[in-house]
């Protein structure tokens, strides 16, 4: 860290793709914990909050963060049990908690009239706080979440986060190891480094993926679909190509909800869409965003 900001070990290249933007870390609490933030600047410009997936981290969008300061001041959050981000004791996960979380960060910082972008779980996450905290936010942006969720589905994470888990001997086994999920990724092997490097913390028998595995034993059954009823701010659903979670009923069924919902497909990306492809990811934000 250099004044306060942390620069990344990957030599610059000229490609997005490769080149993680620099942040200074920051705390809030929300929810009696506290809460890890990234800032990539740029103070002073209208904001733009983004949420990572389940056990994931704000890390998730160090690679197209840097391509929105020059018009929005970005924050990432780690959400509660990720990042570095406290766990919740005894735990609890819930979206309507998650979104309270949020609220809290919000009104903490005094956030008007800023962006909300959501991946994943992030994605119901922002859905469920446009609906239930409405006046704050200005746009939403939702990225490959599934918007309804199974039994068949919530059974196998439950059963997934029921497991300890393996700890590492080294942070550089960790990283080598280290595999997306789910599978099926684009991205580069300097992401998939830098990521990997930025997802582990250590304890006392080793080195342990950074999110409480309560994250999914918890994970509870939510239907979003209802939540768009309430949406009334403009909205932009990012579909990447190689996911079916936004499909073509899925986003039929949220336009008959939310009329002034868009779609955007980002190509060559899988499920992690800002590491996959992550120009990609900004040409169709931008796009949505400098719309009027």
């Amino acid at each position: 860290m250099r004044d306060g900001r942390h620069l990344s070990l990957i030599p610059p290249p000229s490609s997005l793709e490769a080149q993680p933007a620099p942040y200074s870390s920051r705390f809030v609490t929300a929810g009696g914990l506290r809460l890890h933030l990234q800032d990539y600047g740029t103070a002073g410009k209208p904001v733009m909050v983004c949420l990572h997936g389940g056990a994931a981290n704000a890390h998730w969008f160090d690679f197209v963060a840097g391509a929105f300061t020059a018009d929005y001041h970005v924050l990432a959050l780690d959400q509660r049990g990720h990042g570095d981000s406290d766990w919740a004791d005894p735990p609890e996960y819930s979206y309507g908690q998650y979104a309270s979380d949020l609220a809290e960060v919000v009104e903490e910082l005094d956030l008007r009239d800023f962006v909300l972008v959501g991946h994943s779980m992030g994605g119901t996450v922002s859905l469920t706080y446009a609906a239930t905290y409405p006046g704050r936010a200005a746009r939403l942006v939702i990225v490959d979440s599934i918007l309804q969720m199974t039994q068949d589905r919530i059974a196998t994470m439950r059963e997934v986060g029921s497991r300890q888990g393996r700890a590492y001997a080294s942070r550089e086994e960790f990283a080598e190891r280290y595999r997306l999920r789910p599978e099926g990724t684009h991205a580069a092997p300097p992401v998939l480094r830098h990521v990997a490097a930025n997802s582990a913390r250590q304890h006392a028998d080793g080195w342990r993926h950074k999110f409480d595995r309560n994250v999914y034993a918890r994970r509870e059954t939510v239907d979003g679909l209802p939540f768009w009823n309430k949406v009334g701010i403009p909205a932009l659903l990012v579909k990447a190509e190689h996911s079916e979670r936004i499909s073509p009923q899925v986003f039929a069924k949220v336009k008959a909800r939310c009329p002034q919902v868009e779609l955007a497909e980002v190509p060559r990306s899988g499920h992690h869409v800002t590491l996959d492809n992550p120009e990609g990811f900004v040409r169709a934000v931008r796009a949505f965003l400098t719309k009027r």
